[in-house]
């Protein structure tokens, strides 16, 4: 973590705390930076609470801890404390810029995001990167004084924004689901041919997801379709298996999501941003349930693959066993309507988005 540094190459102060759908681009950004120019150090700020204190060092980053800066949702004491915790979150950030000498900050929104901003603020390079369909807080004040600003898909609301999608880990991106899909079907116990359904309700599970996809287990057994169903850590879905027909695999968590998507030849899932990068890039036709709380933002990620014919949406609470039966097992009843659906989806995807946003940080460490 914290402490003297030694400077050799150019650095690269990457912000992206919080949650997953902030951590992984950036990290898929800090992978490809370093395939590019080796000798570029890559430092990544966070919080002690955040996601990122796990995953950045398992990933062999560097990682510097910031004072978070929660946006109160309500009229609160917090509120009135915001102003000095936002001082006190920007002076630490310089001094982790001073320390490492920082280069450029790339920003991928969140409250780790705001501090990086304001601190690099006419003094350090900024590179907005906006990976949900609504823009954050974070991010429309950050691309005010970007040197440059991307987005994964058009009508971000940011001024100028270069659509390049999601920067991928390199083990998706590359992931030949052909291939794989052999190995991925033993892995799982799935039989060999069937058409195979992958659900996911994110990292955590879905109620609504599990409860309509398990209660039509029986109408998947009869069309002869396989599932493969996360159910999340703290679920449980039982379900009948029937003789002679594909397996219904539930699993509380998806260690190798790379052998879940090769075994799929379809899923039904939330349609968070990255999720939604995801099976796109891979190509994998998709039944997207969006999150029914927040501002509507899911089904807005969702619109653009839908709209270019690579899946569909069903809300939330129009997910039923019924609903499944008439609109998704057609789905994986149909070869020919599955593959249109995945060629539509890749159309869409953006596998190199790592590699664009890559040299864009690249382009201004070289000026």
């Amino acid at each position: 973590m914290s402490g003297e540094t030694v400077r050799s190459g150019p650095c690269v102060v990457v912000a992206g705390g919080g949650t997953a759908g902030h951590i992984e681009p950036a990290l898929a950004l800090a992978d490809a930076v370093r395939r590019i120019r080796p000798d570029v150090r890559v430092i990544a700020l966070g919080t002690e609470r955040g996601l990122e204190s796990k995953i950045v060092p398992a990933r062999g980053y560097q990682l510097e801890l910031i004072p978070p800066v929660p946006m109160p949702r309500k009229p609160s004491p917090e509120l009135l404390r915001l102003p000095l915790k936002v001082r006190d979150a920007v002076r630490r950030t310089r001094e982790v810029f001073e320390r490492h000498g920082a280069d450029v900050v790339v920003g991928f929104g969140g409250y780790v995001a705001l501090p990086a901003y304001l601190a690099a603020r006419g003094r350090v390079p900024i590179v907005v990167h906006e990976a949900n369909a609504r823009t954050g807080l974070a991010n429309k004040v950050g691309a005010r004084f970007a040197a440059a600003v991307a987005a994964a898909v058009p009508g971000s609301g940011l001024p100028g924004a270069r659509v390049i999608g999601i920067p991928l880990r390199q083990s998706i991106t590359t992931l030949d689901r052909a291939a794989l899909r052999d190995e991925a079907r033993r892995y799982f116990g799935l039989h060999p041919t069937a058409p195979c359904l992958l659900v996911v309700g994110g990292s955590q599970g879905a109620r609504s997801i599990n409860s309509a996809v398990s209660a039509a287990a029986g109408q998947f057994a009869a069309a002869g379709i396989g599932v493969l169903h996360a159910h999340g850590p703290k679920n449980t879905v039982a379900v009948q298996q029937v003789p002679y027909a594909p397996a219904y695999v539930p699993v509380p968590y998806l260690e190798r999501m790379d052998l879940a998507y090769a075994a799929a030849d379809a899923v039904l899932c939330r349609s968070g941003a990255m999720t939604v990068a995801e099976v796109s890039a891979l190509g994998l036709p998709a039944v997207f349930v969006p999150l029914p709380h927040g501002n509507g933002e899911q089904a807005l990620n969702a619109n653009p693959v839908v709209d270019n014919g690579g899946g569909i949406i069903i809300a939330d609470g129009e997910l039923t066993a019924q609903r499944i039966g008439e609109q998704v097992i057609p789905i994986l009843r149909d070869p020919e309507r599955l593959a249109k659906m995945g060629a539509a989806a890749q159309s869409g995807g953006h596998r190199e988005a790592d590699v664009v946003l890559a040299r864009m940080v690249l382009d201004l460490v070289r000026r």
